[in-house]
């Protein structure tokens, strides 16, 4: 099982990598703005996703002008700073309505999640960059024709380090 896991999680990652390819760069062009500049990159992750929101603060390399994202928080942003929600799907409620709130309060941000068909009314639509992690459902099939192994955390990740290391390099030019 732990092969055929490999190998799948393996694809998505790929699939993520080539078909996400200028949301790395747009993505992390809009958020080195606020560390180039006098903000910060706010992060907020739902459920399992608030691993992504510790690995950028609390990893062995922190997201440089990294903040949780917290009510608190909120209303502290201004339009220097950026953010980036992490959701298992794009239309988790939460999720949502914090994205319906930065987009009245003109707040740019990335979202990462896996785009899902029933709504109008989602991240992939009110983000200014969005991320699909492509992931409908689990990865490995079990005896019945049900499927389980649903790494979604693992891919939003890929996602961040994909975005972490782009920043870095963008903030390493505008540093020269």
């Amino acid at each position: 099982m732990l092969k055929m896991f490999t190998t799948q999680l393996t694809g998505i990652f790929k699939k993520i990598a080539e078909q996400e390819e200028f949301s790395f760069e747009d993505g992390a062009r809009l958020l080195a703005q606020a560390s180039a500049g006098d903000g910060s990159i706010y992060l907020y992750g739902t459920k399992e996703m608030k691993a992504i929101v510790f690995e950028a603060l609390e990893g062995a390399e922190p997201l440089r002008s990294a903040k949780e994202l917290t009510e608190a928080s909120v209303d502290g942003l201004s339009d220097a700073d950026r953010v980036v929600l992490f959701s298992r799907y794009s239309n988790d409620g939460p999720a949502v309505e914090l994205a319906q709130m930065l987009r009245e309060r003109m707040i740019p941000f990335v979202a990462v999640s896996t785009v899902t068909e029933s709504s109008n009314e989602e991240l992939s639509l009110l983000a200014d960059v969005h991320f699909d992690l492509r992931l409908t459902k689990g990865l490995l099939p079990d005896e019945t024709g049900n499927r389980y192994g649903y790494p979604s955390t693992m891919a939003a990740l890929f996602v961040y380090h994909g975005l972490k290391f782009t920043i870095d390099e963008i903030l390493a030019e505008y540093e020269e």
